[in-house]
This record gives C-alpha cells, sequence and structure tokens, in this order.
C-alpha cells in the first residue's frame, strides 16, 4: 500500500468514525484500526441489530477493502449447562 492509499483509507475510516458517532448511531465503542491492508473493526456492540447496521455503514464506507471484524454482542440467554467448578 502507498502512501497515497494509506491516506485515502485512513480517511475513510475517519468518515466511518464520524457516522457512527453521529446522532443516527451513536455507536462510540467500536474500535477502526488500520492492519496492514486490512481494516478491523472490534467491540461490544448492545444487539445483533445493531452490529448488522454498523457492518452495513462500515461496507458503505470501506467498499472495495479488506474489512475483518471481530464484534461480538452479550447473550441475554439462561446457561444451557451446569459449570462444574474444580
Amino acid at each position: 500500500m502507498t502512501e497515497h492509499d494509506s491516506q485515502e483509507v485512513e480517511y475513510r475510516i475517519a468518515r466511518l468514525r464520524e457516522r457512527l458517532a453521529g446522532d443516527d448511531v451513536a455507536e462510540l465503542g467500536v474500535r477502526i484500526e488500520l492492519r496492514g491492508d486490512a481494516v478491523l473493526l472490534t467491540g461490544a456492540l448492545p444487539t445483533a441489530g445493531r452490529r448488522e447496521g454498523i457492518l452495513r455503514l462500515a461496507r458503505e464506507e470501506l467498499a472495495g477493502l479488506v474489512v475483518r471484524t471481530d464484534l461480538t454482542t452479550p447473550s441475554a440467554d439462561a446457561p444451557d449447562h451446569v459449570e462444574r467448578v474444580p
């Protein structure tokens, strides 16, 4: 990746950050980093719907780039097994 390409990617990442921080989404818990030739999104989100919305925005802003995600959503379901403590 050339310096020009890297600057363009950083600009696109900054636009995505602005969109995530905006009134429509207001999601400040997502980290967006350039890692080599890929953009990495990490964070914990309240719902799967919110995760899908953020992925949609990322696809729009970062089209044509390799995007990797580690966006988790907590589960409010009851445990499905007994935890054994030694």
